[in-house]
């Protein structure tokens, strides 16, 4: 069935990639010629480069690259606004009939990006990229992850299992996208309430090409607390269920110490029955203050309403 090529747009966030870019910016060039001799893409297709503040020498490296082919371009910010806010800027700025969201260290395939395209034409506005197997990631981080998305899960997020945000957005997703005015944006769990026609397909992750990773475990640790609070109350509504219960054994105890010294004439001895109780209490209300804390933060930013980012520069 012949179709008419689509414009597209490949957005890539980089933040230090000075390393790998060089090989990127190769792999996706060459990506596009090869769509476009399939007649899947027209010669508007382009790549969109993001520098979310790199401190390196990745924003003159777009800019030599973006000199050196008309199809490279690039994004500015105007300081590091995170992965997310990032990769925004780049979807709700760039052109195209069809955006990819790809990170720059080549552990995503993108040679399945043509089956993305093809699933696109074939009526998907949206298009998940789902990691087939983490054989090359440690075994501490796949298991982490494993975790995480059932954690997900039993929170109630709608999460895609195994997909970062390697993904293919249609034009009228961006445009729904571009209407949720949060403030702390988590992708993975916003792009499933889009609720348009939604497809996937699978990759082998390689290992990364060059560089180290941007992810170290303290920012995993705050992406997957993110994600909870930022899509499930069922935090909030477990620690109603924990103050019933410790109120309930708390009442219990109190029934017991009666008993005990009314009816059996005897008195708990020792200060483990006073000290014990203290800590344990104190310690169940500072974790259920620093939970309500986090979405009190959350609420606190949303109101505030800050720009997510700011563009210095588009090439």
């Amino acid at each position: 069935m012949h179709v008419n090529p689509i414009k597209l747009a490949i957005v890539v966030p980089c933040y230090n990639e000075e390393e790998v870019l060089p090989e990127t910016n190769r792999r996706l060039l060459a990506l596009l010629c090869k769509l476009h001799a399939l007649g899947l893409v027209n010669n508007g297709s382009c790549v969109h480069y993001v520098d979310d503040g790199s401190k390196d020498k990745t924003w003159p490296l777009i800019e030599e690259l973006a000199a050196g082919d008309t199809r490279v371009h690039g994004i500015k910010l105007s300081g590091n606004r995170g992965h997310q806010n990032a990769l925004l800027s780049g979807l709700l700025s760039v052109e195209g009939d069809a955006i990819v969201s790809i990170d720059a260290d080549l552990q995503d395939d993108i040679a399945v990006i043509e089956n993305m395209v093809r699933e696109f034409l074939g009526g998907a506005e949206v298009v998940y990229g789902v990691r087939d197997s983490r054989q090359t990631d440690t075994g501490f981080k796949r298991n982490t992850a494993l975790m995480y998305y059932g954690l997900m899960k039993k929170m109630g997020v709608d999460l895609v299992h195994n997909h970062a945000d390697f993904r293919l957005l249609g034009r009228r997703a961006v445009e729904a996208l571009r209407q949720f005015g949060e403030v702390n944006m988590f992708l993975r769990g916003i792009v499933p309430l889009i609720g348009y026609r939604a497809a996937t397909v699978k990759y082998d992750r390689a290992e990364r090409f060059a560089g180290v990773s941007k992810y170290p475990l303290r920012k995993m640790l705050a992406f997957a607390a993110e994600g909870v609070t930022s899509f499930s109350i069922v935090p909030l509504r477990l620690i109603t269920l924990l103050g019933f219960l410790v109120s309930g054994f708390s009442f219990a105890m109190i029934l017991f110490v009666i008993y005990g010294t009314l009816v059996l004439k005897a008195v708990i001895p020792g200060w483990a029955s006073s000290v014990v109780p203290i800590y344990f209490l104190g310690g169940i209300q500072l974790l259920s203050i620093g939970i309500l804390g986090e979405y009190v933060a959350k609420i606190y930013m949303e109101t505030k309403q800050r720009p997510r980012y700011f563009i210095e520069k588009i090439i």
